[in-house]
């Protein structure tokens, strides 16, 4: 049985989050003054709108009110989404994030900051930006290559796909 209390919580909140459609992310229980915050992050590979948030919350919310899984004093919910620079710590993670700028550090040193074009079962094949006007190249690392995976916020991205998509709207 689950010693800690964000275990206990994972196992009675996980079935409810699936049960919307959705992957449980992450459980932190943080303390803010006299008040405690329970933190919720959760996610899918279609991503989560506002209405999916609102939903799961109102579900979680009911759960945790007819148990005593946070004790006795007050708490604040809060459920929400990976930030937009989320780290990547599983399989499912990795393929949510094909397509987008990605900065690893390497388990033998350095980094490198490449866009994931597919993953698979051994690791990801990568693409890597062209400096100065040279072409991009192509690399293979295999998740036991990989010490960290960080996303990266892209605002100037020229992405062929998403112009098409406009001049067909």
């Amino acid at each position: 049985m689950s010693t800690t209390q964000s275990e206990r919580l994972r196992e009675l909140l996980e079935p409810l989050v699936v049960s919307q459609g959705l992957d449980l992310e992450e459980i932190a229980v943080d303390s803010v003054g006299r008040k405690r915050v329970l933190r919720v992050v959760v996610d899918s590979d279609t991503g989560a709108d506002l209405d999916r948030i609102a939903d799961v919350s109102r579900v979680l919310s009911a759960k945790l009110d007819e148990t005593d899984a946070m004790g006795e004093g007050e708490y604040t919910l809060e459920v929400g989404t990976p930030g937009a620079e989320r780290l990547l710590t599983e399989h499912r993670h990795y393929v949510r994030a094909t397509g987008r700028l990605v900065k690893f550090q390497l388990a033998e040193g350095g980094e490198l900051v490449a866009r994931i074009l597919t993953v698979d079962d051994e690791g990801v094949d990568v693409e890597v930006p062209g400096v100065r006007g040279r072409r991009p190249t192509a690399r293979r690392l295999a998740f036991g290559d990989v010490a960290r995976a960080r996303v990266q916020v892209e605002f100037n991205r020229k992405d062929d796909k998403s112009g098409q998509k406009e001049e067909e709207a």
